[in-house]
């Protein structure tokens, strides 16, 4: 029998939770769902008023894998729904996870938690800037964070903060927190960034996804900042064979992840480092809250 339990008043069924989802720990689904009980005060602000799209994998990382925008079947009356509309579809919705009960719910179904830069209140008008450094082997997180800080000191010329945050994969994350600006701008101003890195770094950086470009390198991905495109959520578990996250990092940890002997495994962070990460540095992505930090975008 499924079991109920009662969160905040909202009645969920939450289902094989002895099943394995991260084959290389034995990793179950029932530590999944605690792992998100636990940092709920954490990933919950980068999900709230955001619409979300799920990368589901109920089977695990070698299951099968879907990408969904749609609330799935059976979503419970009490979770948010926003209008997101698209070209196929001007009715479309999608969930809007705003409190524990929904964390709980939509966790059940086994997902990656991916959002856009905007919020529901202004559709295609971005508070956050994003870089995705993804590294073509033989490159790895070592030469993401020589990009990192690369990126970081360019955007301070124009007054503007980066934070960083390991993708949960193979790179690294920038996020930048800015004065609300049409995303179509922040898109513009991005790509001139990856431009003038690639300019600056030419054997390190590439800003064009053609992968016959990208050994040895790392793509400064851009085009995240498009209104139709989402980032894997800070916090989120990612559809691995180790349970990975995509985790806030310091500024020290990329310096000393961009030095020569540096070890990339120092920058993967497991569902159990998490909590005493938190204790020991608290949100590190918490400045992405505070609207004194925001920058105007050029």
């Amino acid at each position: 029998m499924t079991p109920i339990t009662e969160v905040e008043g909202r009645r969920l069924a939450l289902s094989n939770l002895d099943k394995v989802l991260h084959p290389l720990t034995g990793t179950t689904k029932g530590e999944v769902l605690h792992y998100y009980a636990t940092v709920e005060a954490a990933i919950l602000p980068h999900l709230r008023d955001r619409p979300v799209s799920f990368l589901r994998y109920p089977d695990g990382p070698d299951g099968q894998l879907f990408f969904t925008k749609n609330p799935p079947p059976g979503t419970p009356s009490w979770v948010s729904t926003a209008p997101v509309p698209r070209s196929d579809d001007p009715r479309a919705r999608q969930v809007v996870v705003q409190d524990l009960p929904s964390l709980m719910w939509a966790a059940n179904l086994v997902v990656e938690f991916h959002t856009p830069q905007w919020r529901t209140s202004s559709p295609a008008v971005a508070d956050r800037l994003v870089f995705d450094l993804d590294p073509g082997p033989p490159a790895t997180v070592v030469d993401c964070c020589r990009v990192a800080l690369h990126l970081r000191e360019r955007l301070a010329a124009d007054g503007l903060e980066a934070f960083a945050k390991t993708s949960g994969s193979k790179g690294l994350h920038l996020l930048v927190p800015v004065v609300p600006t049409p995303s179509e701008q922040v898109s513009a101003y991005a790509r001139q960034l990856a431009v003038e890195a690639e300019a600056a770094l030419p054997r390190l950086v590439v800003h064009r996804m053609a992968r016959a470009l990208r050994p040895g390198k790392v793509f400064v991905d851009h085009s995240q900042n498009a209104a139709a495109k989402t980032t894997a959520t800070p916090y989120t578990l990612r559809a691995r064979a180790l349970p990975a996250v995509s985790a806030p990092v310091t500024w020290e940890e990329v310096a000393d992840g961009a030095a020569p002997a540096a070890d990339p495994e120092e920058l993967v962070f497991l569902m159990d480092d998490i909590a005493p990460r938190l204790e020991r540095y608290g949100e590190l992505l918490a400045p992405l809250f505070a609207p004194e930090r925001a920058g105007g975008v050029p």
